[in-house]
């Protein structure tokens, strides 16, 4: 494994100071002022699927919360603080849960061994794999089986949401949220709109 001399990550910064500043000598200027953030993004917490890189987006353009395997719990007070600001005081009206392939948390709940702590949060994707067993039981290639469950995964989440308190209370207020459930390819680069491909 490469080593990296985390001070790079500084003089990085300096860089990348300087190469904004040279198109646009105000950037930060504007960026102080505030966030207006168009999106909700959770995200998995995977060091390779930065979705502002992955999604070509500026500072400010999305209000990103990751955890592992991107899950909506409604035990976790975090992320349904994060929802509940994002919709009530940045108004934010498009949510994206945003999952990938070969998301380690998504085999580890498959192959149900024993992990310490993180089997408690794992136990959220367990329930997935409970509710599309046989789905995944008729397909034969390990691979396209896991890819099947992150799949399912990040549209099951996407259900959570819509029984979360902050959803059903924006419902009641007629505000209209739309889910979003996006997996990032990483053999490709492509991030795939399930909404529109798988059916459920």
């Amino acid at each position: 494994m490469c080593q990296i001399n985390v001070n790079q990550y500084l003089s990085n910064n300096e860089n990348w100071v300087k190469e904004v500043l040279a198109k646009d000598a105000a950037y930060f200027d504007e960026l102080k002022i505030g966030q207006h953030p168009k999106a909700l993004l959770l995200g998995c917490s995977d060091s390779r699927v930065n979705p502002s890189k992955v999604l070509g987006t500026e500072l400010g353009e999305l209000f990103i919360h990751r955890n592992i395997a991107n899950v909506v719990s409604h035990t976790d007070l975090n992320f349904l603080s994060v929802m509940q600001y994002a919709v009530e005081a940045l108004g934010v009206r498009d949510i994206i849960v945003y999952g990938h392939y070969g998301c380690g948390g998504i085999k580890a709940a498959y192959e149900n061994k024993a992990n310490g702590l993180i089997d408690n949060w794992l136990a959220n994707i367990k329930d997935v794999i409970r509710h599309y067993r046989k789905d995944l039981e008729a397909i034969a290639d390990e691979n396209e089986k896991l890819n099947r469950l992150v799949e399912y995964n990040v549209l099951e989440q996407i259900e959570n949401i819509k029984q979360s308190s902050v959803y059903t209370e924006a419902l009641a207020k007629r505000i209209k949220l739309n889910l979003h459930g996006w997996v990032f390819d990483l053999s490709t680069g492509l991030v795939r709109n399930l909404k529109e491909e798988v059916v459920v």
